[in-house]
């Protein structure tokens, strides 16, 4: 009995044994690849480790360009110049006292429109057509500050919107912000120098974002601004020669 035991013990210990090896094989992480063991979630292999999760979402790639892409850098800006000329004939500007103050002060409007000429005062180009509302007036530089909203119409070739602070006492720098006909797609800044308030102002105009070249004819070479500055007589009387087609008047 004593034997039948002793057996029966050696027997139930070693089946003990068995039975922990097979769960150490089981559930031990090293062998997951070699039984090949996956769930929904995730699978393991025995040589690496890989997490794939169940609702995975594509992966998207960008490009980030840099402020010194040479794409950007490449854009051609056109430049030329144009005269802008009150030649007292178009009852402009007009002025509306919002402010109903004696010195020109916030809110008071100024619409106006004024002759256009090339910049060697030899053709007539059409008008400028817009409003100037009164930020700030600068006793000290004996003048003003105007939030200016306006455009300049070329007949045929199209316009040039702007926008931007306008000052009566010195230069300006104001946004182009839009364009039409060969204007199409503009952007860039124009220049804004005040010769004689508030009849002469001479532009300089540099162009991006338009398709082709500019005509000839606005690519002159310009009369350099000062206050005695006039168009051509011909350009004045808008003669055929010396006007571009269907000049806007």
């Amino acid at each position: 009995m004593a034997a039948s035991s002793s057996i029966l013990s050696n027997t139930i210990s070693s089946s003990l044994k068995n039975c922990q090896k097979s769960k150490s094989l089981a559930f031990s992480p090293l062998r997951f690849g070699q039984i090949g063991v996956k769930s929904s979630g995730f699978s393991l292999t025995n040589k690496s480790l890989k997490f794939k999760a169940a609702n995975q979402l594509p992966v998207r790639s960008f490009t980030c360009r840099s402020s010194a892409d040479p794409a950007e850098s490449a854009v051609k800006v056109h430049e030329f110049c144009v005269y802008e000329m009150n030649e007292r004939d178009r009852g402009s500007p007009a002025v509306l006292k919002l402010s109903q103050k004696p010195v020109f002060s916030l809110g008071d409007l100024i619409p106006f429109t004024n002759k256009l000429y090339t910049g060697d005062l030899e053709k007539r180009l059409g008008i400028s057509a817009g409003i100037c509302i009164l930020i700030q007036n600068k006793p000290e530089m004996k003048g003003d500050r105007y939030e200016a909203i306006f455009s300049l119409y070329f007949g045929d070739y199209g316009h040039i919107s702007v926008q931007g602070p306008y000052l009566t006492y010195g230069e300006s720098h104001l946004a182009i912000t839009g364009g039409s006909g060969i204007f199409e797609g503009a952007y860039g800044q124009v220049k804004l120098q005040q010769i004689v308030y508030p009849f002469k102002i001479f532009y300089t105009f540099y162009l991006k974002g338009i398709k082709g070249d500019l005509p000839k004819e606005l690519l002159c070479k310009h009369v350099e601004p000062h206050p005695d500055v006039e168009a051509s007589a011909a350009a004045k009387a808008t003669h055929p020669e010396a006007a571009i087609p269907n000049f806007t008047d």
